[in-house]
Formats: structure tokens, C-alpha cells, sequence
């Protein structure tokens, strides 16, 4: 988070930094600061007995790194891979993890104070996920929490699935 003080004037505006991508129709956002890095889709080695979420692992430069579907995660359908297709990869609770978006969109500054807490249901992802909805303009942006992605069982068999 940064703070702006805009030139001849004495109010502070906080900032939210996030990295926004699409998941279907819905667009979302994570802190900049849990974004390691953006790739495009590379080769995914299915892990047998994994949750339906995780679609395998990657080998990333030496690093072997779980990959969540994100589409699975929040119960929506499978999507083709299209050039579009990105894997976002991010740190969740100290884990490096990969997860499958349809494309990434853009670095936001976000004023905090355009951000609401998030309302019990939104398109049909669990609230729990979810930190809060900022207003951009004429868009909504759904911001996730990505440290409560996973429970803490999940959490452990990612850590197995990397063994």
C-alpha cells in the first residue's frame, strides 16, 4: 500500500497496488506484493490423487511449484488454454504457488477508499475468499485474499504434492 499526497492539496489518499486478471466474465484482483511473477502456460505434469483445484506441478526454473485452477477452486467450468491463458505466480503463506487465470489484465492503483467489504455471495465464489470490491469507474474488481485460498489441510497436501 502506498500513500499519494496529491500536489497543492493536504489530503492523503491511500493506494492499493494490485495485479487484476479475468476469471470468466468477472474481473479480480491480488496484491502486487504476492505476485512473484506472470508466465505464460507451460507444460503441467498431473500429480495423481490430487485435489480437483490442483492440476499438477511445474518445473520453474529448477523450482517444482504446485498449480491451482482458480476456475476449480471457485467452482466454475473448465476453460480451454487459449494464448490468453496465463499462470500467476504468487506467494501463499510463505508457499510459492502457481495459479491458472484466463488472462491477465493490468497493474491497478486502487484508492482504498473505493473498496467495500465483500457482500455474503458474490458470483457464486465463497466470501471467504474474498477481501473486499473496489470500484474502478464502470467496472467492479473482486479482490481476493490469497492466504485464505486454502485451508490449512489443502495447505498441507500442496506441501506433499511438491515432496
Amino acid at each position: 500500500m502506498e500513500t499519494i499526497l496529491e500536489a497543492g492539496s493536504k489530503t492523503e489518499q491511500e493506494l492499493l497496488q494490485l495485479v487484476s486478471f479475468q476469471l470468466g466474465e468477472e474481473e479480480f484482483g491480488v496484491d502486487i506484493l504476492k505476485v512473484q511473477e506472470i508466465n505464460r502456460m507451460l507444460e503441467i505434469t498431473k500429480v495423481p490423487n490430487s485435489p480437483i483445484f490442483v492440476d499438477g506441478v511445474i518445473n520453474l526454473r529448477g523450482k517444482v511449484i504446485p498449480i491451482l485452477n482458480l476456475r476449480q477452486r471457485f467452482g466454475l467450468e473448465r476453460k480451454e488454454i487459449d494464448k490468453k491463458t496465463r499462470i500467476v505466480v504468487v506467494d501463499i503463506d510463505g508457499k510459492v504457488v502457481g495459479v491458472v487465470v484466463d488472462a491477465v489484465s493490468e497493474v491497478l492503483r486502487l484508492p482504498t477508499d473505493t473498496v467495500e467489504p465483500p457482500p455474503p455471495m458474490v458470483a457464486g465464489i465463497e466470501s471467504e475468499y474474498i477481501k473486499g470490491v473496489g470500484k474502478l469507474e464502470n467496472r467492479l474488481l473482486i479482490l481476493l485474499d490469497l492466504n485464505k485460498l486454502l485451508t490449512t489441510e489443502e495447505k498441507e497436501l500442496l506441501n506433499q504434492t511438491r515432496a
